[in-house]
């Protein structure tokens, strides 16, 4: 967000623990703020947005001040892949604004979401795997550990083959354990 509102914040009092190394860091610059509303907000919606509603959206958050947008999930609906080609092609993306997508560490869906980022000057691909015992369980087919972290492992090996097809965009590899805490 803007970078001037940092100064209406007062650091907390950091703690005195010697033998620990991040307890006496202090943050000395505003964060890096990403909104996924047009992600998991629309998602959360009795009728999600339509593709001009979420331009709308994108357009008022970009003017509200976000530098990082995750606009969606474009693997898994075509209204999300077009809404992300809308921006592209449409050249909607400020110069300052980088696009955030979400794609579970599946190959298919990595492909797809890389033709959907096809021409963006930057974006950072943000995938995720299960990693509870329930998940793992359940949705899995009770997969060991070993076997979700090779599927972590297989969605950041296959951004990092496919982000040189995309020379002309500079891509972030992010990764999320879902449901981490229950892990």
């Amino acid at each position: 967000m803007k970078s001037e509102n940092i100064q209406k914040y007062r650091a907390f009092p950091t703690v005195d623990l010697p033998d620990r190394q991040w307890p006496s860091r202090a943050i000395t610059e505003a964060p890096i703020w990403c909104s996924v509303d047009l992600r998991d907000g629309n998602q959360a919606l009795p009728q999600p947005m339509s593709i001009e509603e979420k331009v709308e959206f994108f357009n008022l958050l970009c003017r509200v001040g976000f530098k990082q947008i995750e606009i969606g999930f474009p693997s898994a609906a075509d209204t999300e892949f077009n809404f992300c080609r809308r921006l592209i092609e449409d050249d909607l993306i400020p110069e300052d604004v980088t696009i955030q997508l979400l794609v579970q560490t599946r190959e298919h869906l990595i492909r797809r979401s890389f033709e959907a980022i096809k021409g963006a000057k930057r974006a950072i691909v943000h995938i995720y795997n299960s990693t509870s015992p329930l998940q793992r369980r359940i949705t899995f087919g009770n997969a060991s550990r070993e076997d979700i972290k090779q599927l972590a492992i297989d969605g950041a090996t296959l951004v990092k083959e496919l982000a040189p097809t995309l020379p002309e965009t500079e891509i972030t590899l992010q990764y999320s354990p879902e449901s981490f805490s229950d892990t």
